[in-house]
């Protein structure tokens, strides 16, 4: 049986290029970068050489770059530091209701401190309005945190448009971009943002390795304590072949390889929808058509359980998604969709996300296009 991997805005498988050095890296230069000998002189140049790299990606300094262990991390220590060192200026933060769960737990936990918090609705392609957001805007606002790109429903949110609002407020702006790294192209100068993060896994390299950049000028207290290591802001031994692997992995997703790959989603997003409407399929797009993650394709199938189309699919060796790994078994209906439809709308329970990645050919999703049709079908019966 052949087996086909739709679930990318998951994890992704990494590159052979990717494991090569990081083997590389735990074979010869497994000194701990903080030691003055030479075992850790060459382990600290290595350090440094992928702090250039990951710096360079977002139009950022090399000291602006701070190594964490993934996206949940990033997430915690920019909203909960920054909550915490400035609430003497203010206890107002702004979000979405479309955040990613470490997002969105982070402030549910801020509340709990006695920080007032307001989720900004989205409309029913899961679009922001300005409006709603200047409306919203405060002169006690002391943080902004909206995402890049959703991981459900792959929707691009407005940060450009968002920095422009705030380059006169005092609110420092977080942006979470762990689904949007690795297929657009982000400079931190040009969306404004003063802190942003990232997680290694989504663009093909290790798990457990992120970093968050943190504008120059901005303090931002570490969430762990210990070591001096990266600049005191986050204490432990470097994790040097993780860090060596994601820097591999920005290395691969160069400009033209990134265009090329979105291109790429695109027509196999292309192929898939127009196979299931020749073949008079019920479905409906879910986001925002033509503002979106090309890899991520989250389709409303009315009338087919979700669980049920995702279980035949498993059978057959294809995997997709209900939605966010991080729910994963998780009962609850999708947050995204819920505020996109209200709780109560069908749709939530009869939606499943595809997402694209390397190694996924045309002649794939033309298979599971088929397999896809066949099993509707046998359901509806």
């Amino acid at each position: 049986m052949e087996h086909i991997y739709l679930d990318h805005a998951a994890t992704t498988p990494t590159a052979p290029e990717v494991i090569a050095e990081m083997q590389l890296v735990m074979r010869e230069i497994w000194g701990n970068p903080s030691s003055i000998h030479q075992f850790g002189r060459r382990a600290k140049q290595k350090l440094t050489a992928a702090r250039q790299v990951i710096a360079a990606s977002i139009g950022a300094k090399e000291h602006e770059i701070i190594f964490t262990s993934g996206g949940t991390e990033g997430d915690n220590t920019a909203i909960l530091q920054t909550a915490f060192s400035r609430q003497t200026i203010g206890k107002h933060i702004m979000t979405t209701k479309i955040e990613h769960p470490a997002v969105l737990r982070s402030m549910d936990f801020l509340e709990q401190q006695g920080f007032e918090v307001t989720y900004l609705p989205v409309d029913e392609q899961g679009r922001l309005s300005l409006t709603d957001f200047k409306n919203a805007l405060r002169m006690d606002t002391i943080l902004v945190s909206i995402m890049t790109g959703n991981n459900e429903i792959g929707n691009l949110l407005p940060i450009r448009e968002i920095g422009v609002l705030l380059a006169d407020h005092p609110a420092y702006f977080h942006t979470d971009a762990v689904q949007a790294y690795g297929i657009e192209s982000l400079d931190v100068n040009e969306l404004s943002v003063d802190l942003l993060n990232i997680s290694a896994h989504k663009l093909n390299g290790p798990r457990g390795v992120g970093f968050l950049y943190c504008r120059e000028g901005h303090f931002l207290p570490p969430l762990m304590h210990g070591g001096e290591q990266e600049e005191k802001r986050r204490a432990g031994t470097e994790n040097l072949p993780g860090i060596c692997g994601l820097a591999r992995a920005v290395e691969i997703m160069t400009p033209e390889i990134k265009d090329q790959r979105r291109q790429h989603y695109l027509e196999l997003q292309n192929i898939f929808l127009n196979y299931l409407t020749k073949e008079k399929i019920d479905f409906k797009i879910n986001g925002d058509a033509e503002n979106k993650l090309p890899h991520i394709l989250n389709l409303w199938i009315k009338g087919i359980p979700s669980d049920l189309l995702l279980m035949h699919l498993d059978l057959q060796g294809i995997a997709i998604s209900t939605g966010s790994a991080c729910t994963a078994g998780n009962v609850e209906p999708s947050h995204v969709l819920s505020a996109m439809y209200g709780k109560d709308h069908p749709a939530i329970k009869e939606s499943v996300r595809l997402s694209f990645g390397v190694g996924i050919s045309k002649a794939d999703i033309q298979l599971v296009g088929e397999k896809f049709v066949a099993i509707i079908n046998k359901l509806r019966q």
